[in-house]
């Protein structure tokens, strides 16, 4: 007969550890589902979020524009040496060939002196550090040897020069791709969050922005200030490009960067400054005050430097803001100020 056995039952710790399990479950589940999804950014956000890529990508494209700066510089240095080794190779040519000369001379002679034949078959550099063969040698062979001795020295430095510009020359590019991917990234991020916005909210912080560049605008031509000498025609050309779009590593005449703006403006006046914020803060005379600016001054922003416009008077500046805007004008106090310059 087939015994009957009642089914094992489950312990009351497995009981506890299953059923605690499955609350636990039922909870998280239950969280999940009465969750509030994630609130999206406020216009305010992401104008705020947007700004601080904006600056983001300044930074770096200052630091682009030194780069490409000593890029650029390099190469004028690289093909100037370059220039100067070929027509030294020829002048050296020209010292080996009248040696040569000499010692066809000397051939037809009755033979040729045991030191020029050395010579022709070695380094000369080798051949005059034999010093006890130098008596051997007439004067016109000791000068024309000499004479290569220093060109060979002088070519030997400029190639070892040309060397070194070479190697600074691929660092700086390998600087400059990666400054430009990065601020690439920037402006790309930026434009991500400003596509995230309504069509709304975009007018709202277009008109925002009108409004603002306009008062300031009134402030400038209300107040009535005239820039004087080449500051005052540096600050009348800058005026000329209002309107004008911002483009990251741009000089002009249609389209610039901060300090593209300036160093162009001043150009136009006949000066010559450096290219970068951060360099053109080093020139001319600084000015700490505010209420000492002149129209015309240069006006350095945040604490690396990296923004630079011209101030125009009643507290305004003029200057290339940042990619998706235009030169325009702007309250110098929307920015952390830190000094102006006085070229």
């Amino acid at each position: 007969m087939a015994s009957h056995r009642r089914p094992k039952q489950p312990s009351r710790a497995r009981v506890t550890v299953l059923t605690t399990a499955a609350a636990a479950a039922v909870a998280i589940s239950a969280q999940a589902a009465n969750a509030a999804p994630s609130a999206k950014p406020s216009k305010d956000e992401v104008k705020a979020k947007v700004d601080k890529l904006y600056e983001q990508a300044e930074q770096a494209t200052e630091k682009y524009n030194g780069a490409k700066e000593k890029q650029e510089k390099l190469q004028k240095e690289i093909s100037t040496i370059q220039d100067n080794v070929a027509r030294g190779q020829q002048d050296l040519n020209k010292l080996r060939d009248g040696l040569g000369s000499l010692a066809a001379g000397q051939y037809r002679s009755g033979g040729i002196d045991p030191s020029v034949q050395l010579f022709l078959s070695s380094d000369p550099q080798d051949y005059l550090d034999k010093a006890a063969t130098l008596d051997q040698l007439s004067g016109q062979q000791v000068d024309a040897l000499k004479k290569i001795q220093d060109k060979q020295r002088e070519l030997a430095q400029e190639r070892a020069e040309a060397t070194e510009k070479l190697k600074d020359l691929a660092a700086t590019r390998t600087e400059l791709g990666n400054k430009k991917k990065e601020v690439q990234g920037k402006l790309a991020e930026a434009q991500r969050l400003l596509n995230s916005l309504t069509a709304q909210e975009k007018k709202q912080l277009a008109e925002e922005q009108q409004r603002s560049t306009r008062a300031s605008e009134r402030t400038v031509l209300t107040g009535n200030v005239h820039g004087s000498g080449r500051a005052g025609a540096a600050f009348s050309a800058a005026q000329t490009r209002i309107g004008s779009p911002y483009v990251y590593g741009a000089t002009g005449p249609s389209s610039f960067d901060c300090s593209g703006l300036t160093s162009w403006a001043y150009a136009q006046a006949g000066v010559s400054i450096p290219r970068t914020s951060e360099a053109q803060a080093n020139i001319g005379t600084r000015i700490y005050s505010q209420s000492q600016l002149q129209v015309g001054d240069l006006v350095f922003f945040y604490g690396d430097l990296h923004h630079v416009g011209l101030y125009a008077g009643n507290g305004q500046v003029l200057h290339a803001p940042h990619t998706g805007a235009v030169v325009r004008y702007e309250a110098i106090g929307n920015m952390p100020f830190q000094f102006g310059v006085r070229v």
